[in-house]
């Protein structure tokens, strides 16, 4: 038996996932337990040579992101109404998702490269301050 009620996890769904969702689903009492997070940050694209023609790809890569997250729901069980895709920092998104949900665990994927960041990774890091739940860490 679990002692969290709601885990949230964040995922880049565009790099190695697997371990971070498959400890995360350990951890949980049922996959109802468990909220999906993806973050992206904003994306926007101007034309060279002074055309200055804007274009925001935030949209099409929460579109792809939310499609890639519930594809990872489904094998997983988890209710479709809990996947969630922002845009912003991180950090601070996953710390505003995980008080939304009141989350009681955060699971993370890790791949630090050098420093502190050799230890958690820089979002994972990130994370930890001013968090109010426990964060758990998983190396990818």
């Amino acid at each position: 038996m679990s002692d969290y009620d709601t885990i949230l996890v964040a995922l880049d769904v565009y790099a190695e996932h697997e371990p971070v969702i498959n400890r995360a689903m350990k951890m949980a009492s049922s996959s109802s337990a468990v909220h999906l997070l993806y973050v992206t940050y904003p994306q926007t694209n101007f034309e060279p040579y002074g055309l200055f023609l804007e274009r925001d790809y935030s949209t099409d890569i929460q579109q792809h992101a939310r499609a890639r997250l519930q594809e990872v729901a489904e094998k997983h069980s988890i209710p479709s109404e809990q996947i969630h895709v922002a845009i912003g920092s991180p950090a601070d998104q996953i710390h505003r998702t995980a008080e939304s949900v009141q989350a009681d665990l955060i699971v993370i994927g890790t791949h630090g490269q050098s420093g502190m960041q050799l230890l958690l990774g820089s979002t994972a890091n990130a994370v930890l301050h001013g968090v109010k739940t426990d964060v758990l860490a998983v190396k990818v």
